[in-house]
């Protein structure tokens, strides 16, 4: 068996043994590190002896008997670890834990970047190294980041169970919520010099699967799925072949992954037949509504723009309006949508943010106002850390003839 193949088995045995560990014994650090340590060791020792007959049961095994022997080396514990030592190997249970794993990671007493790199780390199964470098950060601080999480969770007294009635709705949102950021992160990086991390992406499409494989008639997480899928369609069209972004309206939609498409439309389809309608679900048709367009020209941009009404209505944002905005410059010219994006200048939200500031320069051109576009598009190339959107927004920039506007200032 090849490594690339037992590394996929791993990531989707980990959350599971590491789940079952910690139902059994309660203390979450611990069996992470156990868990981990058994991933390391069936790492090396699969892909040259095999694979066991039972790869769940052989991960449970061993990161149980790393556990005891962490449990013995503690004086204080004598009397628990001598009796929890002497016990069979724990029977793998036919449950799968995951969901609740996932639950745990992203409890209320966490901030949103430690449920992220919790998460990465105990369901994703991504080493704190690979964290790391996702989020550019010496492999230190996200150590330190995720085992001050643990500790977090432990001083809460957090309980592996799946939480009841408004609770576990509340959890549910935490947790689409930072599969939504571990996506867009992979989707488009915040910074660095590549346009996409695709290994972000794809596992957060992976643990959005599982979620959805549990709760399959929630139509929230069916269509944070379908999101997610019919925007990383689009992946192998989103830059050229020497890394540079290409737009929307500028991709090869042939390039377009087509079973990503078909896939995510029915998901929305199946999402949307419900009584309730969450940001999710919009957000997603949204997403199925330019996929159904064979060319740019082609986009129902009235449909657009009125998914984005609603979308304004039931979850506000002032990166939803500056997104309608763009619908509306579609629909009723780009003046339209630049008296939109007035509206956002007092949000400090999108104070000098590059999104903003793009988006106006893009409108700005469309209107004639190349002055404008010209000045808006170099600020907006200052604001953002993303190496390719960086290079992307200069290059609209030089097309304007930059030598005959004057530099924006930095104030």
């Amino acid at each position: 068996m090849t490594a690339p193949v037992v590394e996929d088995l791993l990531r989707e045995l980990a959350p599971q043994v590491l789940g079952s560990l910690v139902r059994r014994h309660g203390q979450f650090e611990g069996c992470e590190d156990a868990v981990q340590e058994a991933v390391l060791a069936a790492a090396v020792q699969w892909p040259a002896e095999g694979l066991p007959d039972n790869p769940r049961g052989w991960l449970t095994t061993v990161a149980s008997r790393r556990l005891i022997d962490e449990m013995r080396s503690n004086r204080a514990r004598r009397e628990r670890e001598s009796a929890t030592a002497a016990e069979v190997v724990p029977e793998v249970p036919d449950g799968d834990d995951s969901l609740l794993l996932l639950f745990l990671c992203c409890h209320s007493s966490l901030t949103a970047a430690s449920q992220t790199a919790l998460t990465l780390r105990a369901v994703g199964g991504l080493t704190t190294a690979e964290i790391a470098r996702a989020f550019l950060v010496p492999e230190a601080t996200m150590a330190a980041r995720i085992s001050r999480a643990k500790q977090r969770i432990r001083a809460a007294g957090a309980t592996f169970a799946l939480p009841e009635g408004k609770e576990r709705e509340e959890r549910l949102r935490v947790v689409l919520h930072v599969l939504y950021l571990i996506f867009n992160e992979g989707y488009t990086a915040s910074s660095g010099s590549d346009l996409q991390r695709p290994d972000l992406a794809r596992e957060a499409i992976r643990l959005t699967r599982m979620v959805h494989a549990q709760l399959p008639d929630d139509g929230e997480v069916g269509a944070l799925l379908a999101l997610m899928l019919l925007t990383h369609s689009r992946r192998a069209a989103r830059t050229t072949a020497t890394g540079d972004l290409v737009p929307l309206d500028e991709q090869d939609r042939s390039r377009w992954d087509r079973e990503l498409v078909e896939e995510g439309t029915a998901l929305v389809r199946a999402s949307l037949a419900g009584p309730a309608l969450g940001p999710y679900q919009v957000q997603a048709a949204i997403a199925a509504t330019h996929a159904d367009a064979a060319t740019a020209a082609e986009t129902d941009w009235r449909q657009v723009h009125a998914l984005y009404l609603i979308l304004e209505r039931i979850a506000p944002n002032p990166m939803v309006t500056l997104n309608r905005a763009v619908a509306l410059a579609e629909t009723g010219g780009p003046s339209a949508g630049l008296a939109l994006l007035a509206t956002l200048d007092g949000d400090d939200r999108l104070a000098a943010h590059h999104r903003l500031l793009s988006v106006r320069a893009h409108l700005m051109e469309k209107a004639g106002d190349t002055a404008g576009a010209y000045e808006h598009y170099r600020r907006a190339a200052k604001a953002t850390a993303s190496q390719a959107e960086r290079n992307y927004l200069d290059s609209r920039a030089s097309r304007l003839k930059p030598g005959k506007h004057p530099e924006p200032s930095d104030a």
